[in-house]
């Protein structure tokens, strides 16, 4: 009996997907549908673009703050914060950033490691691939608490 209790517990454990445990300890995760496009697929991508994390002269930057892609284009970012503080790389439209800042103003500690976004501690690196699927203007803005207005926000614009 006691072995059909450990065996059960397992597969239980086994069913829980790994986000839903990044969740439960103070991640976040978006549901399938995102503003800015839709998460890519790394055979697929068409072009590599390098964005750096840091803090430089009291302001919180990404280098480069302006990219251009054509609609349907896919493009990797390899994300690398070389900053002394975490930094993270959130792509969406404006608003929705927006919406999502003031929860991470209410919950500082939200972590992110969704298709739109990573969370990187300083000297780390990840990598995201997407797929812009719409035409316009989105961005990439760093949540957490005080970053994004010390200027860490760069712009995305789709032709």
């Amino acid at each position: 009996m006691n072995t059909f209790h450990r065996a059960g517990a397992a597969c239980f454990v086994a069913m829980i997907s790994p986000s839903a445990w990044a969740a439960g300890a103070g991640g976040h995760h978006h549901h399938a549908e995102y503003s800015a496009g839709e998460p890519g697929d790394a055979r697929k991508a068409a072009r590599v673009v390098h964005v750096t994390m840091t803090e430089a002269n009291g302001k919180m930057i990404y280098a480069p703050d302006r990219i251009e892609v054509r609609k349907g284009e896919q493009i990797k970012f390899v994300l690398r914060n070389n900053g002394d503080l975490d930094h993270e790389f959130l792509l969406a439209s404006t608003s929705d950033n927006l919406k999502h800042a003031d929860a991470m103003a209410k919950n500082p500690d939200m972590t992110h490691d969704d298709p739109n976004g990573k969370r990187l501690p300083p000297r780390k690196a990840a990598e995201i691939v997407w797929k812009f699927t719409r035409r316009g203007t989105f961005e990439y803005s760093c949540l957490i608490p005080g970053h994004r207005e010390a200027g860490m926000v760069g712009t995305v614009i789709v032709k």
